[in-house]
């Protein structure tokens, strides 16, 4: 049966998927920096941010090790990789909702109070629940090589547990289903809010509606709203169309370009948010060039220090040499 219904997964799509765990790693490594740098951004929406992006830095990672090893027994290292994916991968569903459940409170509910006292029900069920599922399976013996049939290399539900859809379901899939429902609605609903508010704001005072800096504010958040249940659809669209024909009985499900496909959704969600979260917020985007201009015009200075011939010119006094060598050094701590 194993051998029958086994997918197999290439070389190219093993380096195709494996760079796309590596951005999505990258990606959220740099939400999570950020985050910890700068504690003027600290705010409750992006600490929420981190802690998804906490669950699809592990994703990348457990992805990762499946993918590049490509198992086809029920090892001991396959089922850690499958328990940390089951974990993280429903872990972020359960953020991905949290976080679009805050802004709808936050902003259509207009109670900062209330969104910030669901932060620990959102810890509750974004870790517990997730938790629970992982230790349950794996306590069942529910955890191990699966053949790829809905993945890519990496271990999920064993491919001979009798009841195998059911684990499916409990492990991702159901949790998948709902946010497919979920984001859409929440995200509508903040977007109509939005436009509604603004639309009464800029009758009173239509200069507002005129000014550059404020139009283009609100389009680049009315943008981020409208990309951000798209996205993780478009993502996550191909594992659900895997898991349908799976349940169809359909061969197709087998097919190089849909594997490929769904091994670049499953872990590209990292690197999705931080191009929305990082890439395309101003203030964030604005500091990381600030830095990177900074390290540059730093190691510029250490090597022109280090080329510079360590004596006097001619006519140039000691005081002039020092107030020149205090100077080289300020400017490594760009000042």
């Amino acid at each position: 049966m194993a051998d029958r219904n086994q997918t197999v997964v290439y070389l190219s799509e093993q380096v195709v998927v494996l760079c796309s765990c590596g951005l999505s790693f990258l990606g959220s490594s740099l939400i999570i920096f950020t985050y910890i740098i700068w504690s003027d951004l600290r705010t409750t929406p992006r600490r929420l941010l981190v802690y998804l992006s906490v669950s699809d830095w592990l994703s990348a990672v457990s992805y990762a090790f499946g993918v590049w090893r490509v198992f086809h027994t029920d090892s001991l290292d396959c089922i850690a990789q499958g328990a940390i994916s089951t974990f993280a991968n429903t872990s972020s569903f359960f953020w991905t909702v949290a976080i679009a459940v805050y802004l709808y409170v936050f902003i259509v509910r207009s109670s900062q109070r209330v969104a910030d006292s669901l932060v620990l029900f959102f810890h509750l069920v974004s870790w517990g629940v997730p938790l629970a599922i992982t230790v349950a399976a794996v306590s069942l013996n529910k955890i191990g090589y699966d053949a790829s049939e809905v993945s890519v290399g990496w271990c999920w539900v064993r491919i001979h547990a009798p009841d195998r859809v059911l684990w499916m379901l409990l492990t991702g899939k159901i949790w998948e289903f709902l946010a497919y429902l979920t984001l859409p609605v929440l995200y509508i609903l903040i977007k109509r809010h939005i436009h509604t508010a603004h639309a009464a704001l800029s009758e009173y005072r239509p200069i507002l509606a005129n000014n550059p800096p404020s139009h283009s504010f609100s389009s680049m958040a009315d943008m981020k709203l409208t990309l951000i249940p798209i996205i993780f659809i478009i993502l996550r669209i191909w594992s659900t169309v895997r898991f349908i024909m799976l349940l169809a009985g359909s061969s197709a499900r087998q097919n190089p370009v849909l594997v490929t496909l769904h091994g670049i959704g499953n872990t590209s969600q990292g690197a999705a948010n931080c191009i929305m979260f990082v890439l395309l917020t101003r203030p964030i985007r604005t500091r990381l060039c600030a830095a990177l201009c900074c390290c540059s015009k730093s190691r510029a200075n250490m090597q022109h220090s280090h080329d510079a011939p360590n004596r006097l010119l001619p006519g140039q006094d000691t005081s002039t040499h020092r107030e020149e060598d205090n100077s080289s050094r300020a400017g490594t701590f760009c000042g």
